[in-house]
Order: structure tokens, then C-alpha cells, then sequence
């Protein structure tokens, strides 16, 4: 597999963020649009070690991906097998047909720039502060980009999934909380017991 190297920086304001962007000629390769994406698992033991398979639609073009990160969520943890399919309704459609259920389907808003050899995306999800992510070929260049953009890494950086940053703006959530046991993740749906509920027994 793949290793993906990437860190989120999140709660940030994305016009700031563009603004960033655009003073160190950076390149808005994509500008934001919605995503869609089908989430599967095919055993329990493999949705226990992070791992699942996502159909996405990213606007430009449609991936097929088997993913999976550490449980220690570390800088390296995230590991990505993907390939370009043609049409994300028929994808879905052959996954289902082979018996592998789709537990969750979700949106999501992304914008993506170039800088450095780096990709940088702007990213929005339902019930979440906007967040940004960095990936690129090593620590050092990310480093460099996060600075750059005004980011202070030793006090700022997430790594990990979106649940890292759905679990810091809402910590009582456990590790076995996820968007994933929800079976539709959308914008302009009220927020999901999950989070109310328990958000109302911390307060």
C-alpha cells in the first residue's frame, strides 16, 4: 500500500487560509465543490482496524480506494490502495451486488491548491469547522508549507482521519464513535444524536 503523509490543521477560516495561499503563489488546481462518497467494510475485523473501502465522487473524477490508518495516528499512519473507476453510481452498484455493505454515505466540500510539490485542501464537513490538510512527500515539506501559511505545527497539527477533527471539537466522543456508524452524512441535516445528545451531557 501507499503511505500517505499528511497533517490537518483545524477550526480555521478559509478565506484567511486563501488569502495565504494565493501571497505565496500557490495554485487553486480545483475550485470547491461537493463530494460524495460510499463507505464500505467487508468484515467487522476489517472496520475494527480502521481500514474500509470508499467510493468517491471528487467532481473531476471518481476513485475507488481501500484505506486504513494506525491506531496511534501518527504523521505516516494513513495507507491508501486507489485506483480512477468511471462512474461512481455503478461502482457502488458492483460492491453492493458482491456483498459488501455500504454502511455509510456521505458528503463533503472540498477546495484543492498546489504549493511546493505539496497538495493543500480547503475541506468542509456537515456539523464541523472547517479544516485544512497538507499532504506531500515528507515531514519536512509539510513543515515548511504549515509555516509558510502562517500554521504553528508543534501546537496545531492533527494527523489522522476527519474523525480527528470531529473528536477535538467534540471530546466526548470515544474512539468507537464515528461518522462512519452513521448511515447518511449531509449538509443541511440536523446534528445527529451522537453528537447532541451527549454533547448535551458534557455542558
Amino acid at each position: 500500500m501507499d503511505t500517505e503523509i499528511e497533517v490537518k490543521f483545524l477550526r480555521t477560516d478559509h478565506a484567511v487560509v486563501r488569502r495565504a495561499l494565493t501571497a505565496v503563489g500557490a495554485v487553486c488546481e480545483q475550485p470547491m465543490r461537493l463530494m460524495r462518497r460510499a463507505v464500505f467494510a467487508t468484515t467487522p475485523e476489517m472496520h475494527s482496524e480502521s481500514g474500509y473501502i470508499r467510493v468517491r465522487d471528487e467532481g473531476e473524477r471518481v476513485t475507488l480506494t481501500y484505506k486504513q490508518f494506525d491506531k496511534e495516528l501518527t504523521l505516516h499512519g494513513a495507507q491508501e490502495i486507489e485506483t480512477t473507476v468511471a462512474d461512481y453510481d455503478k461502482t457502488v452498484a458492483i460492491l453492493k451486488a458482491a456483498g459488501i455493505r455500504c454502511f455509510s454515505t456521505q458528503e463533503s466540500k472540498r477546495e484543492t491548491w498546489k504549493y511546493r510539490g505539496t497538495e493543500v485542501v480547503l475541506d468542509e464537513w456537515p456539523w464541523l469547522e472547517p479544516y485544512i490538510e497538507i499532504e506531500g512527500e515528507s515531514e519536512l515539506a509539510l513543515r515548511e508549507v504549515a509555516s509558510e501559511l502562517g500554521f504553528d505545527w508543534e501546537k496545531d497539527a492533527v494527523f489522522g482521519d476527519v474523525m480527528a477533527a470531529y473528536r477535538a471539537q467534540y471530546p466526548h466522543l470515544s474512539m468507537n464513535d464515528t461518522v462512519g456508524s452513521l448511515p447518511m452524512v449531509r449538509f443541511g441535516d440536523a446534528l445527529p444524536e451522537m453528537f447532541e445528545q451527549r454533547k448535551g451531557l458534557t455542558e
